[in-house]
């Protein structure tokens, strides 16, 4: 385990220290159809409270986002995505002074104004695939710019064919992200990578990716890791094989189980926290599970946090200086012990 490389993220002319510490940024998003929330924020006084409760819990970004990404989703429009997130936006910087919100989109125009409304982060999930012109969106104000690494378009990225060698092609794909973020004028020190777990990727790549995070630092760039409730942890933590043919599109035939969320139920008496050994569950991370945490629906909760938890570590462990989750309470104990173990190293 190699020490994790320290860095001033430039934030609006703000520096921002990575490494020292893992910084959590937390998901919000204000979808109809995200795998994970899609509907519980698309009302903005709700997204906004959701905002509001993920800093208390501890997370140091928010992430809006107003467009789906999962598998199989569709695009919208640039002013369906604009009337879903700027109220959010607005909302949220008129209550938290300081910390950063970020914006989750591949439109420019959606980036332009988020950051007139208060972003200060842009996060593309297409690494300037979709749209170059976001890169002079953050060139203009400032603002850093998260390159992610995505196979396809989010449609079709799980029905074409795996890349034979995942690793290689990550690499590949985050160069071409930089080298078209520093030809539009960026500086370095705006730049986070982030290698798109679950983005057209298979169940065993995503975890070789995260075997082999650590090979990112040849960037010289901080990386980013977002395996929250992505169903490559799901399938795992329910006790499914790493190495299961494929699975093309969310509830087909091909490649078993979807996993996409846990939602089976189980015949097994539902364990409650006391007989999983956590004597005091902290009531936010209890209330952050949504509805899973109901009836029978406990095991499978337990699962999800669990191994999103696991996933965290993982992903410290090999080198990530941000993760993006969407159970800010639940995983904050597993981002502290991480740290406390790179700390003592």
């Amino acid at each position: 385990m190699r020490p994790r490389p320290v860095y001033d993220l430039d934030v609006q002319g703000r520096k921002v220290r990575l490494g020292e510490r893992t910084l959590i940024m937390g998901a919000l998003n204000v979808t109809p159809d995200s795998f994970s929330d899609g509907g519980l924020y698309l009302d903005p006084a709700k997204a906004i409270e959701h905002g509001l409760e993920l800093a208390r819990q501890g997370a140091d970004w928010i992430d809006v986002g107003g467009e789906s990404t999962r598998p199989g989703s569709r695009p919208i429009s640039t002013q369906e995505e604009l009337d879903r997130v700027l109220p959010v936006i607005q909302g949220l910087r008129r209550k938290l002074r300081a910390t950063p919100i970020s914006i989750d989109t591949t439109k420019a125009e959606v980036a332009e104004k988020a950051v007139q409304a208060g972003a200060s982060i842009l996060n593309d999930v297409s690494g300037l695939r979709f749209e170059p012109r976001l890169a002079e969106v953050a060139r203009r104000y400032g603002t850093a710019l998260i390159l992610m690494h995505l196979r396809g378009r989010p449609e079709t990225m799980q029905t074409r064919p795996f890349a034979k060698d995942i690793v290689q092609s990550l690499m590949r794909g985050l160069a071409l992200s930089i080298q078209r973020a520093l030809a539009a004028g960026l500086r370095r020190s705006q730049l986070i990578l982030d290698p798109g777990l679950g983005f057209g990727k298979s169940r065993s790549q995503n975890f070789e990716i995260l075997a082999h995070l650590a090979r990112l630092r040849r960037f010289g760039l901080p990386i980013l890791a977002g395996s929250s409730r992505k169903s490559f942890v799901q399938a795992i933590a329910a006790g499914a094989d790493l190495h299961a043919a494929p699975l093309h599109g969310s509830g087909s035939r091909k490649g078993g189980a979807a996993f996409w969320p846990i939602t089976g139920k189980r015949r097994t008496k539902p364990v409650i926290p006391a007989q999983a050994g956590i004597h005091r569950a902290p009531a936010d991370a209890l209330k952050s599970l949504d509805s899973r945490l109901r009836g029978n629906d406990w095991n499978e909760a337990l699962d999800l946090q669990l191994g999103d938890a696991a996933a965290v570590v993982a992903s410290i462990l090999a080198g990530a200086h941000i993760v993006r989750v969407h159970d800010v309470a639940g995983v904050l104990p597993a981002v502290r012990i991480a740290d406390a173990v790179l700390a003592a190293r």
